[in-house]
Parts: structure tokens; C-alpha cells; sequence
């Protein structure tokens, strides 16, 4: 194996290898390390994995657990290379009409690579694929000796329903990556999602520490769909793959007949010194290129969901606008419940998207959208429109319905539309964006509250038809930027089910969790600053009358992660908790900057359980000169006093609500900690 080129991207070092058989390979590593490279032996793993139906299967254990590391793969040998400024565009095929551009992609002052794999059927007969990487990224470690023993770690970033975020790490011993005696036996660990909802388990997101050498890769998938990774073994080096679900993990298959191709959804990928922490910062980097304003101010807004709970009317409505009115929020969110039907359950009536305007609307929606804006804040308005409840007409037109098996797919009261069909579109287009026009809506909230499941009838399986699917929702939301260029999308899926790369890309912001009240949400805010950024991440606040002034303080300071939004009964709060909040909101205006622009990093000591949590924790947002301290204490035990590294040289504020003394001395600010599930905020220069 040699070194066949070198390309200097930023501080990282894109390493491509060529083997006797003219396999190629691929590898990162930071480019300030490069004198610290081994010679080590170990067979690299070829740039693209791929299988097809018929293909033989892989051995040594593999087969069951991979499709990858089979004879198909390794019958792509190298064609040719090209750079093109920022670009690297490596083919390979194989010379019986199966041949694969692998691109790679970078961008002055970005510190990730985007890669991607298109294939092309250059045969004369079509061919069935049941795998194609996005990315295979092997040679992982290269700084430590041998089969680097006790110093690579694994990091996975577990999600389940209102507990998203929490990073799972184990050591390759622990995860059974460690090498057999003869280097035989194929490891493997295979991990991933399937169905619509693309963090439900883990988040599309794998990152690999050497701890001996300081060094850690990560890569981040864009996929809405069924996806998966896979780190591999066989001698002294671990591989990296992520990839579409494939056959055996996704019921995925692709028909690519002579002269047509497929794209692989893209992989963000990026090594650098340090921990996962700190590499996984450098990740987002690509989310804060594709976000849709970028450069936009980060609002404070209300959604009115923890008010009325599913009850929103003119009248109730017309009350929380006009308490908020000059209190410095920018939208009001009309949430579930608009288009109940008389004598039903809001949560049996979505897929018609028709105003209940009998009782609730009576002088219609638009009376009540053109009333919040006459309050001075831009209305928004709830939808969940990929899917149809019971009692709505659309629930029985089964013609614009997934189906699996030829049957209607039925969650006990969600059936879904089908996305891929312009019926469906046309359908959306009058009811939704229709709406939305009519009544002047500036912001949309798109939920989803349920999963299609392994997928839905297609003649290529059920795993192409849930990709393409969601591929109709892409375009659904694309399609509503167009339409309405000033609106505000929000991303939502049952709380925070659907933050993976591609969804953000199309959406200003992203509903963090359903956790609205719970004491865990700054645990849950804080996690996700490894997965997406903070300028997306919408965290809630939800203040009630009977909230004590330390309650009330904590849950503003949780909006500092993210986003700030509020809810609740501000309508019944004393001029002592406006107070308050008219203090929160006045400090989230002075530090949303940093906030929208900064890199995290993360201290503290908080137990395993975030239901019942104990300990403390401390996020550290830097900007430029500006720095933000987020700390916050959990129930148990947890120190009196704190001290961290921060970058200032000045207080400039500090909210909290037990008159907790904070200083800063040679770079180190120490806080006093007075009581169990309180909250500090600390803005610095």
C-alpha cells in the first residue's frame, strides 16, 4: 500500500493510499500530525463499499452482520483522480458496468469535508444495489502502535422521546472491536435508525478517539430516512462507514438501469485534536454554512401550546398578545387544536386543515393572525401535514396513503401521505400554503408524530420507498420556502425526532424535545450542541403562576442553550416574576449573538439519570470577545462553589435568583452554588 496523493484541506490532511491490486483507500488525519504518521501494517479498506443483489456475500463472520468488505467491492479499482480548486473527484469501477465518482468537498473556513459517492450503471444490464456508502473512512488510528490497545473509544449519540442527545461511550474492548488472534474474524458493529423518524434511536453520528495520541474523527450523515454506520476490524485498523440503510438492516434496494446513477445522501467528516467535544464542534461548521439565514438575529417568541394546551381561540389568543405585547417577542405560534371539529379530540382531527371557525374563529383565522401582528408579532401557525388523524375526510382517501403490503399503514390513528406523488403535493399546496397565504402566517410549525416503519411499497422494497418518501418531505419544505420566501419554518417531530443534517437545511430552527416542563431540559439542550446548533435549537420555557422566582429563573436561563421560547400562563404571572422574565428576556436579546455564533464547551457532573438528576453542569459558549456561561444545578449533591476557564476579562452580566456571588480572576470565573435546581447566566468580555 502506497500513498498515492495528498490534499491540504484547512488543518486537515485528505490522505488517499493505492494498494498491488489498485484498490484505493482513503484517510484523515490533522495536518499539523502528519510527521507523526506510523508505517503500520494493516490493509486499508477500499474507498466505496458496495453490494448488489447476486453479489457474493462476505466471510469471515460477516455475512448477517455487513454487506460491506465482499469480493464486489474490491473489484473496484482505481480509474482516475481529479482536484478541481476545493474538489476531489476519485473513480473507481470495476469494468462490468458498475463504476463510482467518489466526491469530496470543502470550503474555505470550514472544518469538515462533505463526501458523497454517485453510481453509474455503464452496462448493458441493470443492476440491483443493497449497499453504497456515502463514506468509508479507514486507516483509524494511525498515531498509535499496533492494534492501539486501551486508546480508542467509541462515541454514539443516543435519542429516544423527550431524552435526546446523550452521548454513549465505550472503549473498542467494550463495543467487541478489539482484533481477533488472526486477524480472520470481520468485527463489526452496526447501528443506525429505521423508519421517518431519523434520531429516534441514535443520531446519525459516529465519532472514534484515539486518547493516547489526542486525535478523534467523526462523521454525520445527511439521511431523513432509514440510515445506518458501520466501524469495522479485521488487523491494527479500525474503518468508518456510514451509508442508506442497506439490505439486511433496511429492507433497502435501488435499481440502476444501463445509463442511469444514484446519489448517496452526504457525509460530513472532519478529525482534529481533542476529544469528542471539541471535534464535534467542528461538524457543525457545515450545518452553519447550510442554514437558511445564517446571519439573521436569533427571535424570542411564544408558542402558545403549554397556554391553552390544544384550546387556542380568537379570544385566549387576543389575551396572551396582548400580555405580550412590547415584552420583546418577535412571533406568536398557534399551535395543535385550530382545526378541531365540533364535539371531537384535536388529536383526531389533523390531515383536513380547516379553521374550527364556529366557536374558535368565529370572524375567521385571518382576523386572528392580522390581530396578533397588530400586537407587533409575527403569527404562526401549527401543521403536522404529512399525516391524517380519524376523524379528518382525508383519513379515508387511501389513494393519497402509504401502504405497506398493499394496506394502508395505521398507527392506531395516523396513517401517512404518500410524498412522493404530485396529488399529494397539489393537496398540500391548497391547504397548507394556501392557508398560510390567505391568512398572512409568517411562521410554520411542521410536526410529526408518529414513524412509517421499515417503509412502504415500492417495486424496488419497502426500503426505497420510506427514501423516497422522504425525499417528498424535503421537497415539501423547500417548496414552502418558495412559495412564502419571509416564512419561518420550524422542524419538529414529536419534539426532536427529526434533527439530523439534511431536515435543518431547510429549516430556521428545530423543536430541541417534548421535555416542556421537565427539570432535564438543560441537560437535553446542552447535548445537543454536539449534533446541531444552538441558532436551530428552540428551547422552551414554560412559566406558570405558581412557579417560584428560582423556577421561573432556571427555565429562562434553559432558552440561554438555544432558541429562546416562551409559554405557559403568562397571563396570570405577578409583576414580580415579569419582572423576571422581562430580566430573561433582556439577557438572551444582549447574548443571542453569541449564541447563534459561538463554539461550545461542556464541564460538570451529572448523574445518569436525567428523569430524577443530580449534580451540576456548565456550558461555555465563546464568540469573538464575547462569552456566555450557562450553569446550572440538579438535585443530590453537587459542589458549592465551581471554578472553570472561560476567555474575558469582564463580568458584564449575571443573571440568577439566589444573589449567588461570581467572579473572574486570570481566566477562571467561580461561582457560588446556593441551592438544588437553580440557574446562573454569565455574560463576559
Amino acid at each position: 500500500m502506497k500513498r498515492y496523493s495528498e490534499f491540504m484541506f484547512g488543518d486537515m490532511l485528505l490522505i488517499y493510499f493505492l494498494d498491488e491490486k489498485e484498490c484505493m483507500s482513503m484517510t484523515l488525519v490533522p495536518a499539523g500530525m502528519k510527521e507523526q504518521v506510523l508505517c503500520k501494517e494493516y490493509r486499508a479498506e477500499p474507498l466505496v463499499q458496495l453490494h448488489a443483489v447476486g453479489d457474493p456475500l462476505p466471510n469471515g463472520y460477516g455475512n448477517g452482520h455487513t454487506l460491506a468488505c465482499t469480493p464486489a467491492t474490491e473489484a473496484l479499482t482505481f480509474v482516475s483522480q481529479e482536484r478541481d480548486g476545493n474538489a476531489v473527484v476519485t473513480t473507481v469501477a470495476d469494468g462490468k458496468g458498475r463504476t463510482v465518482r467518489h466526491r469530496v468537498r470543502w470550503e474555505e473556513g470550514l472544518e469538515a469535508l462533505t463526501v458523497c459517492c454517485e453510481f453509474e450503471n455503464t452496462g448493458d444490464r441493470l443492476i440491483v444495489l443493497d449497499l453504497l456508502s456515502s463514506v468509508n473512512l479507514s486507516g483509524v488510528t494511525p498515531f498509535t502502535p499496533g492494534d492501539a490497545a486501551g486508546a480508542l473509544y467509541l462515541h454514539r449519540i443516543r435519542s429516544m422521546w423527550s431524552a435526546e442527545g446523550r452521548l454513549q461511550t465505550e472503549s473498542t474492548e467494550a463495543a467487541m472491536l478489539e482484533r481477533s488472534w488472526t486477524g480472520h474474524a470481520l468485527r463489526v458493529c452496526r447501528f443506525g435508525q429505521t423508519g421517518s423518524m431519523p434520531v429516534r434511536d441514535f443520531f446519525p453520528f459516529a465519532a472514534l478517539e484515539d486518547r493516547k495520541a489526542g486525535v478523534t474523527w467523526a462523521v454525520q450523515l445527511a439521511c431523513p430516512s432509514s440510515w445506518q454506520m458501520e466501524i469495522r476490524r479485521r488487523d491494527d485498523c479500525l474503518n468508518l462507514m456510514a451509508s442508506v440503510a442497506d439490505g439486511d438492516f433496511g429492507h433497502w434496494r435501488k435499481t440502476v438501469r444501463p445509463g442511469k446513477m444514484f446519489m448517496t445522501p452526504e457525509a460530513t467528516v472532519t478529525c482534529g485534536k481533542g476529544g469528542v467535544d471539541e471535534v464535534s464542534q467542528r461538524l457543525l461548521t457545515v450545518q452553519r454554512r447550510n442554514m437558511p439565514r445564517p446571519g439573521r438575529e436569533l427571535p424570542a417568541m411564544f408558542n402558545e401550546y403549554c397556554s391553552t394546551w390544544g384550546n387556542p381561540t380568537h379570544e385566549n389568543l387576543r389575551q396572551i398578545a396582548e400580555c405580550l405585547q412590547g415584552r420583546g417577542m418577535e412571533f406568536l405560534v398557534i399551535d395543535a387544536g385550530w382545526y378541531r371539529k365540533a364535539g371531537g379530540g384535536w388529536s383526531d382531527c389533523g390531515g383536513d386543515w380547516l379553521p374550527e371557525e364556529k366557536e374558535m374563529f368565529p370572524e375567521g383565522l385571518k382576523a386572528t393572525a392580522d390581530m396578533i401582528r397588530a400586537y407587533g408579532m409575527t403569527p404562526g401557525l401549527w401543521f403536522e401535514p404529512e399525516t391524517c388523524a380519524k376523524d379528518s375526510e382525508l383519513f379515508r382517501r387511501e389513494e393519497l396513503l402509504l401502504k405497506r403490503d398493499g394496506v394502508v399503514i395505521d398507527t392506531d390513528n395516523r396513517r401517512f401521505l404518500d410524498m412522493r406523488k404530485e396529488e399529494t403535493h397539489a393537496y398540500l399546496e391548497e391547504r397548507v400554503i394556501g392557508l398560510l397565504r390567505q391568512c398572512g402566517f409568517g411562521y410554520i410549525k411542521i410536526d410529526y408524530n408518529d414513524c412509517i416503519g421499515i417503509g412502504c411499497d415500492d417495486p424496488d422494497g419497502l426500503g426505497e420507498g420510506l427514501r423516497q418518501n422522504m425525499q417528498g418531505t424535503l421537497r415539501f419544505f423547500r417548496r414552502l420556502r418558495e412559495a412564502i420566501p419571509e416564512l419561518w419554518i420550524e422542524n419538529c417531530a414529536s419534539g426532536g425526532h427529526r434533527l439530523e443534517p439534511s431536515l435543518m437545511a431547510v429549516s430556521d430552527m428545530a423543536s430541541f424535545s417534548d421535555a416542556h416542563e421537565c427539570p432535564e431540559i438543560p441537560i437535553i439542550a446542552a447535548a445537543l450542541h454536539r449534533v446541531i446548533l444552538p441558532a436551530q435549537s428552540q428551547i422552551w420555557a414554560v412559566l406558570q403562576a405558581g412557579d417560584s422566582l428560582r423556577r421561573i429563573n432556571y427555565s429562562l436561563i434553559n432558552t440561554f442553550l438555544g432558541v429562546m421560547c416562551l409559554s405557559g400562563d403568562v397571563i396570570h404571572l405577578s409583576e414580580e416574576q415579569w419582572a423576571k422574565v422581562t430580566e430573561g428576556i433582556a439577557f438572551y436579546r444582549q447574548v443571542r449573538g453569541i449564541i447563534r455564533d459561538g463554539v461550545s464547551t461542556f464541564h460538570g457532573d451529572v448523574s445518569e439519570s436525567w428523569r430524577h438528576p443530580e449534580g451540576w453542569q456548565a456550558v461555555v459558549r465563546t464568540c469573538g470577545e464575547g462569552t456566555l456561561a450557562v450553569i446550572h444545578t440538579f438535585g443530590g449533591t453537587h459542589p458549592d462553589r465551581i471554578a472553570i476557564p472561560v476567555r474575558g476579562e469582564k463580568i458584564l452580566r449575571v443573571m440568577c435568583s439566589e444573589g449567588n456571588a461570581v467572579s473572574l480572576a486570570d481566566g477562571v470565573l467561580t461561582v457560588e452554588l446556593e441551592a438544588e435546581f437553580e440557574a446562573v447566566a454569565v455574560h463576559l468580555k
